[in-house]
């Protein structure tokens, strides 16, 4: 290696390696996850795989799942199209589910993934928009350019009355998801 004869680089290399040492603890809990994997992938890779595990983890339960023919929904599930969105839980002890819009599928599926749990709620898209208007979930971004995304965020652990009867559990969100396919 060759040596670095910038002082400045120098002192960011040192800056560098004090904060590696930060995100390193933050990585801590999924060390031995059996989802550590998904940390590891780029975010539009990460949203491919979590349509893939809430594909394969329903077709194990006899829906019939293909993927969608366009990108207005991800999946169609029995004929019913739908939107995955997934999160890793963050430091903060939360899911953030991003980038939710206002597209052709009838329900939105959150999966979370904690180090060694998951959570899952099936929501109808209807319910999810009026939430939107009445500011129980935010606009993602800021501005008048802002409007066109959404996030939920969900403590696992303190989940908001109004977002428990669409599931939390993955049996729950099992459920959720049965009452809307019909």
């Amino acid at each position: 290696m060759s040596s670095i004869n910038d002082p400045e680089v120098s002192k960011l290399i040192e800056i560098a390696g004090e904060l590696s040492r930060v995100y390193e603890n933050d990585q801590e809990a999924w060390k031995d996850s059996p989802f550590a994997w998904l940390k590891t992938l780029q975010s539009r890779r990460r949203g491919k795989a979590f349509e893939n595990l809430v594909s394969c983890w329903l077709t194990d339960h006899n829906f019939s799942v293909s993927q969608s023919p366009n990108s207005e929904a991800d999946l169609v599930i029995d004929s019913i199209r739908a939107e995955v969105k997934g999160s890793t839980l963050w430091e903060s002890g939360i899911y953030k589910f991003q980038q939710i819009r206002d597209q052709d599928y009838k329900v939105l599926i959150c999966l979370g993934i904690s180090p060694n749990d998951a959570h899952i709620w099936v929501i109808p898209k209807e319910i999810v928009m009026t939430w939107w208007k009445e500011n129980k979930i935010s606009s993602q971004h800021g501005g008048r350019s802002g409007s066109d995304t959404a996030w939920l965020q969900v403590n696992p652990s303190e989940i908001h009355e109004w977002l428990q009867p669409f599931g939390g559990t993955l049996s729950e969100g099992l459920k959720s998801l049965r009452e809307n396919l019909t």
